[in-house]
């Protein structure tokens, strides 16, 4: 097998980044370039699907450069991506019709809410493990055909693509129009137990079935691109969070893990079973390897490190994240501020739509220090709530949570996790773990990897985060935080 890396493309909510890895796991070089983020009005989020492409292809050359590598030291290229967003593309001319909506973007809510109001919620749950909610593909697709001239037309007769981003960079690299059952089951499509785009549910959301993508095993040779010089097979889709579980060798069912990223995302492996959620968590595909589906179910926090990301660009408190440990600790507590981060809605276990951000307990005293901790502290709180959702709904405690994503390097928000949950926080040694999962993928499809044993042998635990904090303050401090979270809500 020729090359001795693993190439992954990490293409993010903010950023396009490339990693290398090599055989034991190791980040030997990264690359990394933000884009545009549009708001075209309030609620409204897109991005420029070319602008992700050109980033994308970019760091993965610089990445090449930094490790004085060419195209013959990569075995394979793997791809994880921010899910749920929707681009619509020429099948032709390869041009998008229409900027990407993100998968933040709540324009098509009133869409969502008329699919429930007709009683279809229970059908779309039961085929595809989703709640009917705007945060995925397959209303914004909708609204791209109903709303760009001419789209529509095009989609029946076949003229057009459109898919998630996993699909679209697929698309670039190798003109082929695929994408993997983890990012399929994101689109409100795709029956997650038949494997296949559900025609009742194309019917019901208006997309016809000529423009989506072959959906296949997340481990699997796509094709192969030239784009770095010469020719490297691309060998693994998986949507980012899916990808961070596979990432963190948590490879048997009830192993879990919380990405602390733009948003915070929270999986459970539930095997080869396809949970239902009596509590609002989502039910997913979680990765195919070897004709085996694997599912887990997941918690969506649709703001974690987006608050901070808030409190640099919008509040101007903070010129940089790296601040806000230091902040966070120069305070005795959080002086009765709580922050609900519901800038897009809230997401598991609420699902409410229409609920709006919230900063409650202000006084006098209360100062940039507990703002920027109430920050942090919604990100754990949020966490918490969906892992006893979690609990609820498996029936089974979860002894310890492994954590990855760039925020997870904050020692104050891992402590505080640990200890508003009362179990062990437990943070690898790569945090990149998003990216290291779309490698694993893509180097077992290969051979650079043997099997999942080989892969776990090298995780390695960085720091273990242990409970400190007594029964009666964490009551206390939850009693709070859902007083707060009350407020928030649209009703």
């Amino acid at each position: 097998m020729a090359g001795q890396y693993i190439l992954a493309f990490d293409q993010g909510t903010t950023s396009s980044r490339s990693i290398l890895f090599n055989h034991a796991g190791d980040i030997v070089a990264t690359a990394q370039q933000e884009f545009e983020q549009i708001f075209p009005q309030p609620g409204w989020v897109e991005h420029n699907a070319e602008e992700i492409w050109t980033s994308q292809r970019a760091t993965a050359k610089a990445v090449l450069e930094k490790a004085n590598a060419t195209h013959a030291d990569v075995a394979a290229i793997g791809i994880t991506n921010q899910r749920e967003t929707a681009v619509v593309w020429n099948r032709t001319t390869g041009k998008p019709i229409h900027n990407a909506i993100v998968w933040q973007c709540r324009r098509t809510t009133e869409i969502c809410e008329a699919l429930t109001a007709a009683g279809h919620s229970d059908t779309i749950r039961q085929k595809t493990g989703l709640v009917v909610d705007a945060y995925f593909t397959g209303t914004k697709i909708q609204w791209i055909l109903d709303t760009v001239p001419g789209a529509r037309e095009a989609a029946e007769k076949g003229d057009l693509c459109y898919g998630t981003i996993d699909a679209w960079l697929l698309y670039n690299l190798t003109g082929r129009h695929a994408t993997d059952y983890s990012n399929a089951s994101r689109t409100m499509l795709f029956n997650i137990h038949d494997l296949d785009w559900d025609e009742e549910l194309l019917t019901l959301l208006k997309v016809p079935r000529a423009g989506l993508p072959e959906a296949c095993p997340s481990s699997h040779t796509f094709g192969s691109t030239t784009v770095l010089g010469g020719e490297i097979p691309v060998a693994s889709l998986i949507g980012d969070q899916q990808g961070a579980l596979f990432g963190q060798a948590a490879f048997n069912p009830g192993e879990s893990k919380n990405t602390y990223g733009t948003g915070c995302f929270l999986l459970s492996n539930t095997g080869t079973t396809a949970v239902t959620s009596e509590n609002g968590l989502l039910t997913t595909i979680a990765w195919g390897v070897n004709d085996t589906v694997v599912y887990a179910l997941e918690g969506s926090i649709f703001v974690g490190g987006a608050v901070i990301q808030w409190l640099r660009d919008a509040l101007e408190l903070i010129q940089s994240a790296n601040e806000t440990e230091a902040l966070a600790t120069a305070v005795e507590d959080n002086g009765g501020v709580y922050l609900v981060p519901a800038f897009t809605g809230l997401g598991a276990p609420w699902w409410d739509m229409r609920a709006r951000g919230v900063i409650t307990g202000l006084t006098r005293g209360a100062s940039k220090a507990h703002i920027i901790r109430a920050a942090l502290e919604s990100i754990a709180y949020q966490s918490c709530d969906v892992l006893h959702t979690m609990e609820k709904d498996t029936g089974k405690a979860i002894s310890r949570l492994k954590v990855d994503g760039g925020a997870c390097a904050n020692n104050f928000l891992m402590q505080f996790q640990a200890d508003i949950l009362d179990v062990p926080v437990e943070r690898g040694q790569v945090l990149e773990t998003t990216a290291l999962g779309a490698a694993f993928l893509a180097g077992l499809a290969v051979g650079f990897w043997r099997d999942t044993s080989e892969l776990e042998g090298i995780w390695q635990l960085d720091r273990a985060f242990v409970p400190n904090m007594s029964q009666d303050k964490r009551n206390q401090l939850l009693t709070e935080w859902n007083r707060a979270v009350n407020k928030a809500k649209s009703d």
